[in-house]
């Protein structure tokens, strides 16, 4: 997997006098079926979360209050997205290392998932996940 197959999704977004609505449907604005969903929040402006990869899940990261960074890096290449919308989503293949920075006040992060949680899917060592990435590259 590489970086460049990290992409933003703009979900649907329906405004009047009210307010704005954002809704999101599996298979159809995003490439997998829902899983699972977790937030993380009240996060500190120093504190940095993520900081791992995966080697199956694929996920969706949205903003849904306030905004933070998301630093990309495929052993590769690295690159980086701020995200600050509650109706743009940065998809996540597998084989991403994913740091997540600068939260401002109040920020939430959504995540949706591919597959339920699982220990063995992570990888938290940046030094194996750059190892797990040569493997894959000697294999094709």
């Amino acid at each position: 997997m590489s970086v460049q197959q990290c992409e933003l999704v703009e979900f649907p977004k329906i405004e009047d006098q009210r307010g704005n609505l954002t809704f999101i449907e599996s298979g159809r604005h995003i490439p997998f079926e829902i899983r699972r969903v977790y937030y993380i929040y009240d996060v500190p402006g120093w504190a940095n979360r993520g900081a791992h990869g995966h080697a199956a899940l694929r996920q969706i990261l949205i903003a849904i209050n306030g905004s933070f960074t998301v630093h990309l890096d495929d052993a590769r290449d690295q690159r980086v997205e701020h995200l600050c919308a509650p109706n743009v989503g940065l998809y996540l293949p597998p084989m991403i290392w994913r740091d997540i920075t600068d939260f401002s006040e109040g920020a939430v992060c959504m995540v949706l998932a591919s597959d339920f949680y699982d220990e063995k899917d992570y990888f938290r060592n940046y030094a194996k996940f750059r190892k797990a990435v040569e493997s894959e590259k000697d294999q094709w």
